[in-house]
């Protein structure tokens, strides 16, 4: 018996005796901190941008004492992220499966006009310009979903392609006009229902009677409640749906998902035309917002949604991500844009702290993807 054969034998003899019915075992080294934190980032994506949004307002609260705290200037944060939190909702149901939707913003604008110059100009009542507008939204995200399943096209180039078309079309039938507050207020007042008031104080002591003195001082809108209904809705088609769990596999691995029976292509048209619609949504709640119909109004919509998916912490690479998530990434923006204001900064330093905050979430992306890989 050679010298290794014998080593092997004597090393054998020295293993302590497997236990009866035992499988065979490794033990992993011990995990460090900087490991664990990543597996609990991947389990738990949405609590980075609760993390980073609680440090922005513990910050800006010590930055600009007695005005970023107030209630009023939080009711000023909330309208004023509306809009892009309705918009960020559309915007992740594309992220989440792997793509990417560049014509969000002049969808918004578009269904927006064809709501209000189909009622004010045209005379249609509004009982039919809404769902025309509505339907509009619906139409344009179909196209784009129709586009990239047959033409089996990058989402990016297709929606750059129809962020021209729809645009031009929103010029033509717009004429370039700007439909004026009054004018929209005299012919067709419920598009600018999403606009009006609330009082949470108010409501709560003269319908409740309940004095919830915390609440002294808030003022917000129905086009928060819009937002807030939108952003509920879609979180439950996501968690408790069939059409949702299809959402997350088409975006985490579409081969796997077709060779389980999914019809990816189907749930990509499905979540295109779904996005054009609460785009629509968001149309109706921008009219709201500035009283009027204006064909100019939105135009960073686009880069401001992606912002607040990507800074909420959904995967740009797809399968990966949360309303909840994108509600607060909105937040964050808005936080740092009103503390940054308050603060006495130019917007130029503004808008620089929100790349920094894209370029930082995407990097944190990139680092919980690895424990996957």
């Amino acid at each position: 018996m050679s010298d290794n054969a014998t080593g092997s034998a004597a090393a054998e003899r020295g293993l302590p005796p497997a236990e009866p019915g035992g499988v065979a075992s490794f033990d992993e080294a011990d995990r460090g901190p900087i490991r664990r934190m990543q597996e609990f980032l991947h389990r738990f994506p949405t609590s980075i941008p609760f993390i980073v949004l609680l440090i922005g307002v513990v910050i800006f609260s010590f930055a600009a004492p007695g005005k970023f705290l107030a209630p009023f200037n939080f009711s000023l944060i909330l309208q004023q992220v509306t809009i892009i939190a309705i918009l960020g909702v559309a915007q992740t149901l594309v992220i989440l499966t792997a793509g990417i939707d560049l014509s969000v913003g002049v969808i918004m604008i578009l269904a927006s006009v064809v709501m209000g110059r189909t009622a004010v100009v045209y005379g249609v009542p509004v009982e039919i310009a809404f769902p025309l507008g509505l339907l509009a939204g619906l139409a344009c995200g179909f196209v784009n979903g129709i586009i990239v399943t047959k033409l089996r096209l990058p989402p990016f180039i297709v929606t750059l392609g129809t962020w021209s078309i729809f645009g031009a079309l929103n010029v033509w039938y717009s004429r370039s006009e700007t439909i004026r507050q009054a004018d929209v207020q005299e012919t067709a007042p419920f598009l600018q229902w999403t606009g009006t008031i609330i009082k949470p104080y108010d409501f709560f002591s003269k319908t409740l009677g309940l004095d919830l003195t915390f609440l002294k001082g808030w003022v917000l809108n129905y086009g928060s409640v819009v937002m807030l209904i939108v952003a509920a809705v879609i979180w439950y088609v996501l968690n408790k749906t069939a059409f949702g769990r299809h959402v997350y596999a088409s975006g985490d691995d579409p081969d796997a998902a077709r060779l389980a029976g999914i019809n990816t292509d189907r749930t990509l048209i499905g979540v295109y035309a779904l996005a054009g619609f609460i785009c629509a949504i968001a149309a109706w709640v921008l009219i709201g917002r500035i009283g009027g119909v204006s064909p100019q109004a939105g135009q960073t919509a686009n880069l401001d949604s992606i912002t607040a998916v990507v800074i909420g912490g959904t995967s740009l690479f797809g399968g990966r991500g949360s309303i909840v998530g994108t509600l607060v990434g909105a937040l964050i923006v808005g936080v740092f844009r009103n503390g940054l204001a308050l603060s006495g900064l130019e917007l130029l330093w503004q808008d620089f702290a929100v790349g920094v905050l894209i370029i930082v979430a995407v990097t944190i992306d990139q680092w919980i993807r690895k424990i996957s890989s």
